[in-house]
């Protein structure tokens, strides 16, 4: 990060974000949070409501979208503001990912006049941002996503997802015989998948595709006539694959058994010469950075945005990612002050063109 004098504080911004860090909003529990959002966007006499999933609309000017979600992982963590040599630091769960980006996009947004959506669900499965998606009637000219990636970090790419169970099943029998059981039938595919899809160190993560177990269960059935295995799976899908690619690669190794894919999110490059990443650029230098473009090995909600709508985007916030649903999730307020001023300048420069 580049040697910067402290920013000014920005006091209205900070109570905000105090609050909504201080109100829980686990996934599936947002109302509370987006109630105090809402009132947020009344008290700047900004038209705004809550849709039938939870995702607070403040629509604008649709030269830029800000958008960031409001849910957040379980966990406690004792909200308080701690003062150091650095300055303030904001202690609480959702302050880095993503309540500093979401609070960062609804200030900036009613200091400019953008359009804003607070969504619900991203944590788990992407309601708020599928619902939004699926709502409006025409895309916006330009998103901004809001998730952790330093106030210098601009994310122009996501990995893509693809998950699915696997379930096989096998008659029971002496474990001395030599015949593969359902349990063997699971490790086995799984091992093949694991070993087409290989890589070694020296290849960047964002680039592979990367695979992970989450859940397994098997065992002699409760009548004992069998052996049954299921095996909940993700694999993460680089921009050089589409999910349908990596899902008929995995579907081949299956000799036994059968997979149930229930869920995929197609993964994200964006341009660094789109309109909104030059804003960007210029901006974080505007306010003494060093704009440096990222790359996610996860998924967010812009790979939903990406899908859907033809325009240029890109993802920003406040934090480091490294705190995400971690137990010392913290965030240096001086850092939150500058992101705001960012968007300012971003959404300016996106609502001139």
């Amino acid at each position: 990060m580049s040697e910067t004098a402290t920013h000014e504080v920005d006091t209205e911004a900070r109570d905000l974000l105090e609050e909504i860090v201080r109100t829980p909003s686990v996934t599936r529990d947002e109302a509370a949070a987006a109630e105090r959002l809402a009132e947020f966007f009344e008290a700047h006499d900004r038209e705004v409501w809550i849709d039938e999933v939870g995702n607070v609309r403040a629509p604008a000017d649709d030269g830029v979208l800000l958008t960031s979600h409001i849910d957040t992982v379980p966990g406690d963590i004792p909200v308080r503001v701690e003062a150091t040599d650095e300055g303030d630091v904001l202690w609480g769960r959702g302050s880095v990912d993503a309540k500093g980006p979401l609070c960062a996009m609804a200030v900036a947004a009613v200091r400019t006049g953008s359009s804003f959506v607070g969504v619900v669900g991203e944590e788990v499965d992407s309601r708020g941002a599928r619902y939004l998606v699926e709502d409006r009637e025409t895309a916006p000219d330009a998103v901004v996503n809001g998730e952790p990636s330093g106030w210098e970090g601009i994310t122009l790419g996501y990995r893509g997802l693809l998950a699915g169970t696997f379930v096989a099943t096998s008659e029971s029998g002496h474990s001395s015989r030599p015949e593969n059981n359902a349990i063997q039938d699971a490790m086995d595919w799984w091992a093949a998948v694991e070993e087409e899809f290989a890589k070694d160190e020296w290849h960047p993560v964002f680039e592979r595709v990367t695979c992970k177990p989450v859940d397994f269960q098997g065992g002699i059935s409760d009548d004992g006539l069998s052996v049954e295995a299921t095996m909940d799976v993700q694999l993460r899908v680089p921009p050089e694959y589409s999910t349908s690619e990596i899902r008929e690669i995995a579907d081949g190794y299956l000799e036994n058994g059968t997979v149930h894919w229930d869920d995929k999110v197609e993964p994200v490059m964006q341009s660094p010469r789109t309109g909104v990443a030059r804003a960007f650029r210029a901006a974080i230098r505007q306010h003494g950075g060093d704009p440096t473009p990222l790359r996610k090995t996860g998924t967010s909600d812009m790979n939903v945005y990406a899908k859907a709508w033809d325009c240029p985007m890109a993802t920003y916030g406040p934090g480091d990612s490294d705190l995400d649903h971690a137990p010392n999730e913290r965030l240096p307020l001086d850092e939150y002050d500058r992101s705001v001023s960012v968007l300012e300048s971003v959404a300016e420069r996106l609502l001139e063109d």
